[in-house]
């Protein structure tokens, strides 16, 4: 049996901050609009913080900001964040890469964050941290961004956490940019649990080209610091309201091992309809196909980053979206994606699914039980939409209307049927219902080629590379 890994030491936002201070090489400057100084506070405060810093700034009122990085849309926005250390670094080089050039490595650090303001108790809190810094003196930089949440209810515990989150950001970048779990769990070191969370991390770089930046998506749900995080079809990290702000969402849950005919034709089927409920039925909507962490678990109850990288390439060759989470229960979805935007919401799922969905075992731990997780389910405009099935051994098609309902349940049922929550999809093709996903891997485990025609050309390509 190997030995067990002996646990990393977690270093106070002290001794981090005093690290870099006594590093020698990192010099750099860091702006920061909104909650405060509270990043460049520490290194002040801990001392030796003229051997680090060259400047520290903060452009708060919206015409001095768009004097310094230029006007824009969004000021607590990723692209606020690059601007400010595109800006900042180039500045650094240009007035001290004669003086200091040979010896030091640059760096420039951004933060633009919306906290708590004195008067609001709703709106969300949240901001992005950036970092352009050169790892060798006089070498090319390299771009390190997170978006984070705060959930402090109170401005000054959120301006505390923000210090220690910048903190901790520098000090990763710095000291654990080749071992991503490590980057990733200590970005959260020194503040307790619930009070932050990190769902976007994104290197760039020459330095940093072995970097596959959808693993890093997985990291964060992994390690806990997210509950979801998600990429495009191009593979591009994003944050969920970033992209999905004011667009039609349909989403696919499953193990997607392998993605088959059958999958897209829920997806198309679904679209056209709901396609039909929108204000605007020309209307561009965003298909998702959600990886949860149970359908990601191998036998030995761990993640191969092969196999999810070997789907991820898949989905995104098919056009898909990829959201990567631990969303078990169908409300704490639901709340996900009603918080990325106010349009239209369809959840795609099975017969099946269906069914096991209205077993009360899953809401124990709901004070309200099956009432409450519906309540919270279909409180803004989302709609299951529900994909028949049928099967091999078995005529006909078994639609949603079939399920097995227990009696004291069949009014909650047929409720939820008649005011159009729970809506059936018409209009399959039922070719494609007679094969499992695990009956396909089956399949292709041994060597039988039917597999090659329950598939897209994409699965096939990939899977026999």
């Amino acid at each position: 049996m190997p030995p067990t890994a002996a646990p990393r030491r977690i270093l106070s936002t002290r001794e981090k901050a005093l690290a870099i201070n006594l590093d020698g090489p990192p010099y750099g400057t860091l702006a920061e609009i909104g909650a405060g100084q509270e990043v460049a506070n520490w290194f002040f405060r801990v001392g030796a913080a003229s051997g680090t810093i060259a400047k520290t700034m903060s452009a708060y009122d919206m015409v001095f900001s768009d004097s310094i990085y230029g006007p824009t849309k969004q000021y607590v926005s990723r692209d606020r964040a690059l601007h400010m250390v595109e800006h900042e670094y180039g500045i650094l080089v240009e007035r001290l890469g004669e003086k200091r050039g040979a010896e030091s490595t640059f760096f420039a650090f951004a933060n633009t964050v919306r906290a708590r303001a004195w008067n609001d108790q709703r709106n969300e809190c949240h901001g992005w941290m950036a970092i352009r810094l050169q790892f060798t003196p006089g070498g090319e930089p390299n771009d390190i961004i997170v978006h984070v949440r705060l959930f402090d209810e109170e401005l000054t515990d959120q301006q505390d956490a923000l210090g220690v989150l910048g903190v901790n950001f520098i000090h990763a970048a710095f000291y654990h940019r080749d071992d991503l779990k490590t980057f990733v769990e200590s970005l959260l070191d020194n503040l307790r649990s619930g009070r932050a969370e990190v769902d976007l991390l994104k290197f760039t770089g020459p330095g940093l080209g072995h970097i596959d930046n959808r693993l890093c998506a997985l990291q964060l749900v992994l390690s806990g610091l997210t509950d979801s995080a998600c990429f495009s079809a191009d593979g591009e990290v994003m944050q969920a309201s970033e992209k999905f702000y004011r667009k039609p969402l349909l989403l696919l849950r499953g193990r997607f091992d392998p993605v088959a005919n059958v999958h897209l034709d829920m997806l198309a089927s679904a679209g056209r309809h709901l396609q039909r409920s929108l204000a605007d039925p020309a209307a561009e909507y965003i298909e998702i196909m959600e990886l949860s962490m149970n359908n990601l678990l191998d036998t030995t109850g761990n993640v191969d980053p092969r196999s999810f990288l070997q789907r991820a390439d898949i989905l995104q060759s098919l056009g898909k979206s990829v959201l990567v989470s631990r969303f078990a229960e169908f409300h704490r979805l639901g709340a996900f994606l009603s918080r990325s935007t106010r349009e239209p919401i369809g959840i795609v799922l099975g017969v099946s699914l269906l069914e096991e969905l209205f077993q009360e075992k899953w809401y124990d731990k709901l004070d309200g039980g099956i009432l409450e997780s519906f309540g919270r389910l279909f409180k803004n405009k989302l709609k299951l939409l529900v994909y028949p099935e049928s099967s091999r051994h078995e005529t006909g098609l078994k639609t949603a209307r079939d399920i097995t309902v227990a009696p004291h349940l069949r009014k909650l049922f047929e409720f939820l049927l008649d005011n159009k929550f729970i809506e059936e999809i018409i209009g399959c093709e039922e070719d494609g219902l007679r094969y499992s996903t695990s009956e396909i891997r089956a399949l292709i485990d041994a060597g039988d080629p039917l597999w090659k025609s329950l598939v897209p050309p994409e699965v096939v390509l990939v899977l026999e590379q």
